[in-house]
């Protein structure tokens, strides 16, 4: 773990509660919180985006635009007018995203040799194209501005062209570039999916794991890991050994942060027998920087400093964990003050994680790097073993998170109780069909009468709680993975199951986006063509791209919503 971790220093005694490691802020950020707070009560809450005012960069130094900011005139209970904040916003501070700049992708042709070779349909082939075009709206470098005076902005001095995710996220993600890359890599823009694998290498040099997002009040966690898989996809495209040369002692480190300290829970199963897993685990007991005044808003209801730490902790692991907000998270579905994500223990994560280890082992096999071989095929194995022994259900036919009970994060070792299973149906129970290891007729079965399958993609619950990450929203990634899997399992009946789920998708992509002229973030998937309002939106764009590549469309097949 980086050596900028410091432990966390309760002033208050406290029953429960939060323990692990808090990452130190920049001053930078400290002060752009204050600001965040400083315009929610001038502005007010219609319409207001926190990440906003996190996002601005400075125009002079800290201390001089403090010092003017302390003089800003305030009312008796302390706030500033929208008129005088307008002002000093406009005279101390750049305006969001100005700290990229525009770059034409170096490998960007209209329409790329080779592209899509199975669309026959030419309707669905001009859309196509559209789509592959989005790469040059998404492509941003970071300024020069921010090379030379880094303390002056959140955005961190990366060094190759970014494909930013769109909409109000102005800075590079972790899991959304691996279907970025899945997309630009069906266009062929394969320098690009470099440069971005290069970027977040580069946040393992500096930081020992890749950040959620590349701005510095990210540094407090990670996001599902990915990275593994982006350099083996772009590997098996280009047969590129040095970007694994470059890539392989990143991923050990990027291993390790995930398989030590606080991300590390040890189970033993109904045998006795101790499995090694993992769950997501924030370095951080305090509001997220870009969501502070809305984390203080849920906080506000609990009494106890402790206690709101605990919650902050809670909120920021579940930002780790991708899916930020689900039921899946929550012990009262109604309450996110009811967060206990780091008393959870993942059936995703470790998905992720058992694939970083076997593609691991394939990137060391091809530069003939045998202890590492052997290392992560061993790894592998028990990993797998652990998975089938904790999460496997077998009367579902599914793998179920596993909540951890009486959750004391200094307790060496849990005892598995079949009760400490998630019950309830989520799209992630089904992730381990990425991994070719887990396909199987049994899972099959579970998905097809799951009731995930819609009429326009897979729910990600069955719990309709007003929370995004809940019924009746669906989300390309779990879209591809699942159908990806299915694929892979090399079952006509799994291929014919995965074929109609990534048609349904298509034409709900293609509806939405002829309506609105955007790709989205989500889908509603119990209608053809109903969206959400986020746009952008760089993994709807890498999916739809991959599934055209993967299936094709037939020249007689409508692609409008049946």
């Amino acid at each position: 773990m980086s050596n900028n971790v410091v432990e966390a220093h309760s002033s208050v005694p406290c029953n429960s509660t939060d323990r692990g490691p808090v990452v130190p802020t920049t001053p930078l950020v400290s002060f752009l919180e204050t600001l965040q707070e400083t315009a929610l009560q001038a502005y007010g809450h219609k319409g207001f985006d926190p990440k906003l005012y996190v996002d601005l960069s400075l125009k002079q130094n800290l201390s001089t635009t403090i010092v003017a900011f302390e003089k800003l005139p305030r009312t008796e209970n302390g706030s500033v007018s929208g008129h005088d904040l307008n002002g000093f916003i406009e005279k101390y501070l750049n305006g969001v995203g100005k700290d990229l700049v525009y770059a034409e992708p170096v490998d960007f042709v209209a329409e790329p040799k080779g592209f899509l070779p199975k669309v026959k349909n030419p309707e669905v082939r001009a859309w196509a194209l559209e789509v592959h075009s989005l790469w040059k709206n998404l492509s941003r470098k970071v300024s020069g501005r921010v090379q030379e005076r880094p303390d002056f902005h959140t955005l961190l001095p990366l060094k190759y062209p970014v494909m930013i995710p769109g909409s109000r996220f102005r800075e590079v993600n972790y899991w959304d570039s691996y279907w970025v890359i899945r997309g630009l890599l069906a266009s062929k823009m394969y320098e690009t999916a470099k440069g971005i694998v290069y970027n977040l290498l580069s946040l393992i040099d500096e930081f020992g794991y890749v950040l959620n997002g590349a701005r510095a009040y990210y540094t407090n966690r990670s996001q599902p890991p990915l990275l593994s898989s982006m350099v083996l996809d772009i590997y098996d495209r280009t047969g590129d050994k040095d970007l694994i040369e470059k890539a392989l002692p990143a991923l050990l480190k990027e291993h390790d942060f995930w398989n030590s300290g606080i991300h590390k829970v040890i189970v033993q199963d109904a045998k006795g027998s101790p499995h090694t897993l993992n769950r997501y685990y924030a370095m951080w007991n305090k509001p997220r920087p870009e969501s502070s005044t809305i984390d203080s808003e849920i906080a506000s209801k609990l009494s106890n400093t402790c206690e709101k730490r605990k919650l902050y902790r809670e909120l920021a692991s579940t930002a780790e964990s991708g899916w930020d907000f689900s039921t899946r998270w929550m012990t009262n579905g109604a309450d996110l003050a009811s967060l206990a994500t780091t008393s959870i223990i993942p059936v995703d994560l470790n998905a992720f994680i058992l694939k970083m280890e076997l593609d691991i082992t394939s990137l060391a096999h091809v530069i003939g790097d045998n202890k590492i071989v052997a290392r992560f095929m061993e790894a592998s194995e028990a990993r797998k073993k652990a998975m089938n022994s904790i999460f496997w259900n077998s009367e579902r036919g599914q793998w179920l998170d596993y909540w951890l009970s009486n959750f004391d994060a200094s307790k060496d070792a849990y005892t598995w109780n079949a009760s400490s299973q998630n019950q309830k149906l989520y799209a992630s129970n089904f992730v381990p069909l990425w991994i070719q290891l887990f396909n199987s007729d049994e899972v099959l079965r579970s998905l097809q009468n799951s009731g995930l399958l819609r009429p326009a993609g897979i729910a990600t619950s069955l719990t309709n709680s007003g929370q995004q990450w809940d019924f009746p929203n669906g989300w390309a990634p779990l879209q591809h993975m699942i159908v990806e899997g299915l694929v892979r399992s090399r079952s006509e009946q799994a291929r014919s199951i995965a074929e109609d789920i990534a048609v349904k998708w298509i034409r709900t992509n293609y509806v939405a986006y002829k309506k609105t002229g955007n790709m989205h973030e989500k889908y509603n998937v119990e209608k053809c063509g109903d969206l959400e309002v986020v746009t952008g939106f760089g993994w709807s764009n890498g999916v739809v791209l991959a599934f055209l590549e993967e299936f094709g469309w037939p020249q007689d097949l409508k692609l409008d919503c049946p």
